[in-house]
């Protein structure tokens, strides 16, 4: 008997399997994330198949260290710059390696999110704010104060 794939193979009775789309009831493993794949080939080094996941922690770290060296907004600005090129990374690339955590949108959305947050906080950040929402300064004056 030839065995092509463990979903062809025959069950304990010698019965072929049915071959089904379903989800099995009881999951044995975890399945690798959409494009979660090496993103260079395989006979290439470590560093050079995790390169989109070393790029971002390479990019957030320089951002903290340029952070803990006082230019807080400078810093903040390179680790939200990290996270949006994290989740350009992960829309545009088909294989990302570690870079791909949970699913293609999940990943996105939460890389695109977070790092936006981030930047805009960055341009906000007092004194002399880079970025001034009129908006925000009446919002804050109302929920503050009764006037």
């Amino acid at each position: 008997m030839t065995v092509r794939d463990p979903i062809s193979a025959p069950d304990a009775e010698g019965r072929p399997r049915r071959v089904t789309r379903r989800f099995p009831l009881f999951t044995k493993d975890t399945a690798r994330p959409e494009g979660g794949g090496r993103a260079a080939s395989e006979d290439a080094p470590a560093p050079a198949r995790q390169w989109p996941v070393l790029a971002v922690l390479g990019l957030a770290g320089l951002g903290l260290l340029v952070t803990a060296f006082g230019l807080f907004r400078l810093g903040t600005l390179l680790i939200g710059v990290a996270l949006l090129g994290g989740g350009a990374m992960r829309w545009l690339l088909p294989d990302v390696g570690m870079l791909a955590v949970r699913s293609r949108f999940t990943d996105i959305v939460t890389y695109g999110l977070l790092g936006l947050v981030i930047v805009m906080l960055a341009l906000m950040v007092q004194p002399n704010p880079w970025l001034q929402i009129p908006f925000l300064k009446d919002t804050l004056h109302f929920t503050v104060t009764n006037e």
